[in-house]
């Protein structure tokens, strides 16, 4: 029987844990901080997930995905807030049924460890911190002076991957890697529950996004009627651009919150102790190359290919990992060394692909969605997809086709996007565009 000893107990090494034991490998799962189901969980770095299709499809697999999603909140498509209050909807989709969901990532971690901890053959090891690997030996090393061996070694550990380190290290020849540093941050704040009959103080099937141009705060909606906020903002600002580093006292909070977020303000009534509790985080891509050594030991996930959270597309994308990998296994057994190469292969294009897509998005979401031709762009869009099942646009096909590769969902949506901007531009109506010729002209560019 194989040993496959995973480091990180977060949503990727918990899902993978799951995969494994099924496959009747005995797993060992080990995690630097504390079990979360008996400890407080920190504030200020949850960052609400939406959970999409290539995610619900890994979950799914394991049986899970009814149950996750019983405690998610539908959202169906971005509700835009102007400064002077009006707001907007556009639609993710125009197919019934085509929604992400907002889901609690310490909720989801912790359904994700109970269901692992219930297969046979799978041990958690909390306050067991990694500090490298050793590529000859096999040996993983940690910070109390434990050692262990195993038959492979897979890393889940996030971006800030103790087994990656070693890789880069010297651990692999000629190992590549790259960190690109967003000049903006993050910082969590809250909007409580409401008091009227649904809980929620604003529209609840909705991710809520005020965009500034330069900056830009969202919301997404928690089970219990509340909403996760996160402000978006450069760290160091300028007299034409605000920035954390200016806001250090609650009135520059206040005066820059009322100014810019008006209709957000009176929602917020803890608005300065959030502020100045909760961490100011960083925005990052990782991006590295070779992910294995040998079949001793894999990167998965955030460690290989950690992204920016503006697609929505992270832990999707770290789910459906864990599920190629799983087919590979399928294919393979536990031939570590014939499938990880393959399973890198495989991945390496696609999760580029979607790094790539996600900075993008942030741009869009922070400027394009309160430009009235973009609008216009994704009324257009709606009407196709309402009209034509078989039209997806590039969000459609990242979001809601678990078929369809990355790679592929950027190269087919960067043609479509072209052309259906220019479209939007030249029109003073987008209802009454004849969706045949838009149909025929994007046909026409993608052979």
């Amino acid at each position: 029987m194989s040993r496959v000893s995973i480091i990180g107990a977060g949503l990727a090494g918990s899902l993978l844990a799951i995969y494994l034991a099924r496959r009747d490998i005995k797993v060992d799962v080990y995690e630097a901080r504390g079990d979360m189901r008996l400890e407080k969980m920190s504030a200020g770095r949850s960052i609400n997930l939406a959970l999409s299709d290539r995610g619900i499809a890994a979950l799914r697999e394991v049986g899970m995905a009814r149950h996750v999603l019983s405690e998610a909140v539908p959202m169906y498509g971005r509700k835009i807030h102007a400064p002077d209050g009006g707001t907007k909807l556009l639609s993710y989709s125009g197919r019934e049924g085509e929604h992400i969901n907002s889901v609690s990532r310490g909720g989801l971690n912790i359904a994700l460890m109970n269901a692992a901890e219930r297969q046979s053959g799978v041990t958690f090891h909390f306050n067991h911190r990694c500090t490298g690997f050793d590529s000859q030996t096999g040996e993983v090393r940690f910070a109390d002076g434990k050692i262990i061996t195993t038959d492979t070694v897979i890393a889940t550990d996030g971006a800030g991957s103790p087994i990656r380190r070693s890789m880069f290290d010297g651990v692999v020849d000629r190992f590549n890697f790259s960190q690109i540093w967003l000049e903006h941050g993050y910082k969590e704040l809250h909007i409580p529950a409401g008091s009227n009959a649904h809980r929620f103080a604003i529209e609840p099937h909705a991710l809520h996004i005020w965009p500034r141009h330069k900056f830009m705060m969202i919301a997404l909606p928690n089970f219990d009627g509340s909403f996760t906020c996160t402000l978006f903002l450069a760290h160091h600002g300028s007299a034409a651009e605000p920035g954390f580093d200016q806001l250090t006292d609650p009135t520059a909070v206040s005066d820059f919150f009322t100014r810019e977020f008006p209709d957000a303000v009176p929602l917020m009534p803890t608005l300065a102790d959030d502020f100045f509790a909760n961490p100011t985080g960083d925005l990052g891509t990782v991006k590295c190359w070779p992910w294995h050594v040998g079949g001793k030991a894999l990167l998965l996930g955030d460690s290989a290919h950690a992204v920016v959270p503006f697609y929505g597309q992270g832990m999707n994308c770290a789910f459906e990992d864990v599920r190629i990998l799983d087919t590979l296994i399928d294919e393979y057994g536990v031939d570590w060394a014939s499938i990880y190469p393959q399973y890198a292969a495989v991945r390496k294009p696609n999760t580029d692909a979607i790094a790539e897509m996600a900075e993008e998005n942030f741009y869009e979401m922070r400027d394009a969605t309160a430009d009235p031709v973009f609008q216009s762009k994704r009324i257009i869009e709606t009407r196709l997809e309402n009209t034509f099942p078989d039209y997806f646009s590039k969000y459609s096909m990242v979001t809601f086709r678990e078929d369809l590769p990355y790679s592929l969902a950027k190269q087919r949506g960067n043609v479509q996007d072209e052309i259906l901007m220019e479209i939007a531009a030249s029109t003073t109506d987008p209802n009454t565009v004849d969706l045949n010729e838009v149909r025929e002209r994007l046909k026409a560019a993608q052979t």
